[in-house]
Order: structure tokens, then C-alpha cells, then sequence
């Protein structure tokens, strides 16, 4: 499929990615886009609407690039059991935030200009992206995709540096916001991270091979081994010559980890920030059933996003736990589809009661957080269609008043439901008896232990940085 097949309109237009990425280095060729299939499909749940990978064919030779719309095993599928030698290759699978779901956004992008050959695949949101281009575009740059992750290859380009560290210096220098990137450029393979650490990526080896990859499921989908957090404002690189590594140069105040990495998108089994996602998310629950006033008769996650967090919040509570609602897990996630109408067909294809385990009883149901109220509303209908007696929604976030300017699809302030209504109000909005948020304060508790700082702007509003 042509990604510019078509000009990007404003419904396309694309203000960031929450996406996963990956990328691998080895010495000698291995059957390298194979393994970068098992390292993006191990990150299908940072992203369903694209999936691409970039590797160096055979030894040295030219970069080859294969992406397309669709999942990870539909778009690469072809390349499991196929022989590709390579040495050097990256990955990405797409989640858009902001429309610009199509191809022509697909990942990675590969261009060829006056540095050479780049191939790039990034995870996050630039903030002052539209500032940046708009002074490009007016010196004559052209952009052909709407993602911001084309303009970080303007900036290279236009480098007047020739030495490739300070090529990257200068052109990551100008960035604000969040950008964890995979690269491959000049023989190398490139992992760098924003100097304020919002999103992750991860070190690791497997053997001679070194593998990058947004979470630690990625780089140990072959087996447990020791791999490290690649540093807030990191450039770590590897290639035939060795590995190296330098920090960019701007200073920020203090790390500011996206706490939602662990409330919500990352998998249960992944380590992220130097935090367990299944501890932390164990302790959320039960902080949750601290301060609830209501006494139930179950306990029940929305799966998957609630699992973890009703398994703490029913231990603490001393109630039963259990599924009472069955997922079809061939349907995608709900809070990743980009219009309301394919959310609304999206739940009642995924989620489904289970009777015999709601009827009649005070069910606490258990999710991660809550948008816009769509998906909670159909499920509460669903339970009490099914003979639920009582439905208290219970959430391991806190109320969320405000967009993210960082790569998650939080939308704007007027779409929010608690921007909107009380906790009362949302309870009658949706037809649940009541609903209870996790404080901000218990929140900060639960992740006190962690070794990263947080942004919790999405709650509070204290952005880092503003577009």
C-alpha cells in the first residue's frame, strides 16, 4: 500500500503516538525480521492500527522497509519462518491519538538525504511540533505524512554538523515533549530517550544480539536475562564498531515518567520506570478498597485493564474474586478506537456477562480509569441486563480533567465526563449505583517506592510542556 497515496486532510491530522518499538542489532546476520516480529507482537497492546519494520538486507546491504494498516500478525506474519538475513533492523506497531490512522502514517519512516540513509521509528508526542514546522515549511520543507516523527528528519537534514553525535545534539535539541526513538543510520542502531523520561525503553541481549524495545516483555520474549532502562535523555548506539553512548545536552527539572505507562497501557509482566506493573497495579486495588465505603457481595475486573487491580482490591476486601465478564480477546481495545461509533460495537463485541456470577449480587467492578464514560455505560447496562443487583464502578486512577500533550489519546477537556460531572452525577450518567475514584494523594503513594518521578498533568494539569 502507498503511503501518500492520498493528501493528508485535517481529519488525519496526527498529534502524537502511543505506540510500540523495537529494534535490534547483531554481529553476525540472523533471521532478523522474524525476530522483530515476535518483539512487536509481544507490544500489540500499544498499538493495532499499523505495523512495519526497516531492516538492512543481508550484510551491509540496502535498508529494506515493509509496513501496512493492521495487526502485527496480519502485516508481518509473512516474514515468521522466512529466512532475511540481516544484522540491523527496527520495528513499530501504531497507535495514532489524534486521528491519521491511515498508511501514509504507518511506521517506520525511511528517507534518503544529504546525512544518508535513516530509518526511524518513535514513540510519543512532540509538544512543539506545529512551532517547528511551521518555521520549516516556511523555509521550503515539504511533509508528506501528518505525524510529527517526520519533522525529527527535517531537523537532521538541516543539520550543518557532519559528526553524527552532534548531528543528533543539535537536531533532538530543539524537542520538547516525549520521544522514545529506534533508529538505524549509518550501520548503527540508535536508542534514544527524551531528556524528561516520559515514555520508556528498554537494553537487553539475547545471545551476541542487542535488543531495544519500549517495555522489558519485549527485549525477554526469548527468556528471562538482565537488561537495563535506557536513561531519560540517553543516545545509546551500537554497530559494528562497538556501542557507545551520550546524553543530549537540555536539563529538565526532574524526570516526568507518564504514570499511565503502569495504570493502564503497559503489559502486567513488563517491568517499566524500575516498577513492577503487576505490584503496582495490585497496590492500587487495594488502596482503592481502603477508602470505599461499599460493601459488596464480588468483586469483578473489566478485562484486561482491571484484572490486576480487583485481584489487590478483593484481597484487601476480603471479597470473593471473579470473572463476570468473559472478553473475546480477537477484539481490540476500546479505548484505542478513534471514533465513538466503533467503541460502542468494539465493547459488545469484546465483553460479554457471565450470569451466574452477577446475578442478584452487589457487584464492585473494577477498571483502570475513565475517558469518557462510553465504554463503562455499556457495561453497566450489560451487567444489569444480566441480573446484576447492584453495580459499583471503582477506579485505580483519579479523575481525569485534562488532555495529554505526550501521546495519549486523552481528548479535550469538554469530552472528559469528570470535567464534566461529580462522581455522583457520572454514577447516574452511565446507570451505576456509584462510582469512587482513587485519589491523587493515594496515587503518589502507591508509586513512592519507584525509582522515576511522574506526570500526573492528566490529572492536575501541571503540564511539563504545552504545544
Amino acid at each position: 500500500m502507498n503511503p501518500h497515496s492520498n493528501p493528508p486532510t485535517e481529519n488525519d491530522k496526527d498529534l502524537g503516538h502511543y505506540c510500540g518499538i523495537a529494534g535490534i542489532w547483531s554481529p553476525q546476520p540472523i533471521d532478523l525480521p522474524e525476530r522483530l516480529f515476535y518483539m512487536l507482537f509481544s507490544l500489540q497492546h500499544r498499538g493495532q492500527e499499523g505495523a512495519g519494520i526497516c531492516y538492512e538486507n543481508g550484510q551491509g546491504g540496502p535498508l529494506e522497509l515493509f509496513k501496512d494498516s493492521g495487526m502485527v500478525s496480519s502485516v508481518l506474519g509473512r516474514f515468521v519462518g522466512a529466512k532475511h538475513p540481516s544484522r540491523l533492523g527496527i520495528g513499530h506497531t501504531r497507535y495514532s491519538t489524534s486521528g491519521g490512522s491511515g498508511a501514509r502514517n504507518a511506521q517506520p519512516l525511511l528517507v534518503n538525504c544529504n546525512k544518508g540513509d535513516i530509518a526511524i521509528a518513535h514513540n510519543g508526542n512532540i509538544s512543539n511540533s506545529e512551532r517547528l514546522k511551521a518555521e520549516l515549511s516556511a523555509e521550503g520543507a515539504i511533509f508528506q505524512a501528518t505525524s510529527d516523527t517526520e519533522l525529527i528528519l527535517h531537523l537532521m537534514s538541516r543539520s550543518k554538523q557532519s559528526d553524527p553525535e552532534m548531528i543528533i545534539r543539535e537536531a533532538f535539541g530543539r524537542l520538547e515533549g516525549a520521544f522514545s526513538i529506534v533508529m538505524v543510520w549509518k550501520g548503527r542502531l540508535y536508542a534514544l530517550r527524551d531528556p524528561d523520561g516520559f515514555r520508556p525503553l528498554y537494553l537487553a541481549r539475547s545471545g551476541d544480539a542487542t535488543l531495544v524495545g519500549s517495555e522489558t516483555c519485549a527485549v525477554q520474549f526469548s527468556g528471562p536475562g538482565d537488561c537495563r532502562e535506557i536513561k531519560p535523555g540517553e543516545v545509546y548506539s551500537v554497530g559494528p564498531e562497538g556501542e557507545s553512548s551520550f546524553f543530549l545536552d537540555r536539563k529538565v527539572a526532574h524526570c516526568s515518567s507518564c504514570v499511565f505507562e503502569l495504570i493502564y497501557f503497559a503489559r502486567p509482566d513488563s517491568g517499566v520506570f524500575g516498577e513492577s506493573v503487576y505490584g503496582l497495579r495490585r497496590r492500587l486495588g487495594a488502596a482503592l478498597a481502603d477508602i470505599d465505603p461499599v460493601k459488596g457481595d464480588v468483586v469483578i475486573p473489566v478485562p484486561d485493564s482491571g484484572n490486576v487491580s480487583a485481584i489487590g482490591y478483593a484481597g484487601r476486601a476480603g471479597l470473593p474474586f471473579d470473572f463476570g465478564l468473559s472478553r473475546n480477546h480477537y477484539a481490540g481495545r476500546s479505548f484505542i478506537m478513534p471514533t465513538v461509533q466503533r467503541r460502542e460495537l468494539a465493547v459488545r463485541m469484546k465483553l460479554q456477562p457471565v450470569p451466574e456470577v452477577v446475578r442478584g449480587k452487589r457487584v464492585i467492578m473494577i477498571d483502570d480509569s475513565l475517558v469518557r464514560g462510553t465504554t463503562s455505560k455499556i457495561i453497566v447496562r450489560l451487567l444489569k441486563e444480566a441480573g446484576a443487583a447492584e453495580v459499583h464502578l471503582r477506579l485505580s486512577s483519579p479523575e481525569i480533567h485534562w488532555p495529554c500533550y505526550y501521546g495519549i489519546d486523552i481528548p479535550t477537556r469538554e469530552e472528559l465526563i469528570s470535567n464534566r460531572m461529580t462522581p455522583q452525577e457520572i454514577a447516574q450518567e452511565i446507570g451505576a449505583d456509584s462510582v469512587l475514584f482513587l485519589p491523587e494523594e493515594k496515587l503518589r503513594e502507591c508509586v513512592g517506592s519507584s525509582q522515576s518521578e511522574y506526570c500526573y498533568a492528566c490529572f492536575n494539569g501541571a503540564h511539563p510542556y504545552r504545544p
